[in-house]
């Protein structure tokens, strides 16, 4: 029986890789602070020590501390002492055994000039040591940087979300008030990723090549069909309001910050060419979430 470790499995994307790779077959070893749904519990602060990966086969590494967070603040230094500190620890521990590291296409410089000329989608050359917005997006950066280093394989998802998820719909509904949703500029062009279709890439991936991967559902969505779509699946009834870019970015405060900005307000399509030369097909999409959602909903 095939034992793989995951790490993260308390968390959303983690814990829905744990579960299918105890549905694959595989024996899970769940290795982090708090135990995951499924397998056997292996402690472990990615922030302060190396983890005891036992006799697993190969590594799931889905830990991550996330948030947009303040520009030195102690959230922001844990995130590197986690995701970049707490990587080196996993390598060293994971020895040769083979590694699936969960990066994040917060990786991408975001600015306009990064971008390649005649490429409408984003491919996995484009630039990751720079222009990052937070220190999310850094530490990711660095610690991919370790990983793509000792020959992993990395996953590059953008904005997971599905069953359980904490962070994208909850964000959305706690933004909309007196009825209204203001959105920054323009309709965009954004690619998202169903965490059935991360997990699918998890349990594939030790198969493919070492590098980077990205990684989204088979086409990208019109933001504010999307967000229209996702509000009234949870039965909020909104009106979308855009407001003009420029007026955006001088009335930001700590909800809408540069990074929050760039996520709503720029167009970002993944090129998922290079995974899918590996056989990967993403499953599922966003009409399959927002049915289940709405046969939950009252």
């Amino acid at each position: 029986m095939l034992r793989i470790a995951v790490t993260g499995a308390s968390g959303f994307c983690g814990g829905y890789v744990a579960r299918a790779a105890a549905a694959s077959g595989a024996q899970v070893l769940c290795v982090g602070r708090r135990p995951g749904p499924v397998g056997r519990h292996l402690p472990w602060d990615a922030a302060r020590s190396e983890p005891e990966l036992g006799a697993a086969d190969l590594v799931l590494h889905c830990a991550a501390a996330v948030g947009d967070h303040p520009a030195g603040s102690p959230a922001e230094a844990e995130q590197y002492a986690v995701n970049v500190d707490g990587t080196a620890r996993l390598l060293a521990a994971a020895g040769d055994r083979p590694v699936v590291w969960v990066s994040s296409a917060s990786v991408y410089d975001p600015r306009p000039g990064a971008a390649r000329p005649g490429r409408p989608a984003i491919r996995e050359d484009h630039p990751t040591g720079a222009g990052h917005l937070n220190g999310y997006g850094r530490s990711k950066a660095l610690g991919e940087q370790l990983a793509l280093a000792a020959g992993a394989v990395v996953l590059r998802p953008r904005a997971v979300y599905g069953p359980g998820d904490p962070h994208l719909v909850p964000r959305l509904l706690a933004r909309v008030r007196g009825g209204v949703l203001l959105l920054p500029g323009r309709d965009v062009e954004l690619s998202l990723t169903a965490v059935e279709n991360l997990a699918d890439a998890c349990l594939a991936a030790p198969g493919w090549p070492p590098g980077a991967y990205n990684i989204a559902d088979a086409r990208p969505y019109r933001r504010d069909e999307v967000l229209r779509r996702v509000l009234g699946a949870y039965g909020v009834r909104a009106r979308i309001v855009r407001v003009p870019l420029a007026l955006a970015r001088r009335a930001r405060g700590a909800e809408l910050t540069p990074y929050a900005l760039d996520q709503l307000a720029r167009s970002v399509v993944l090129d998922t060419g290079r995974a899918r030369a590996q056989g990967w097909v993403a499953r599922y999409g966003l009409d399959e979430h927002l049915a289940a959602v709405g046969a939950r909903t009252p």
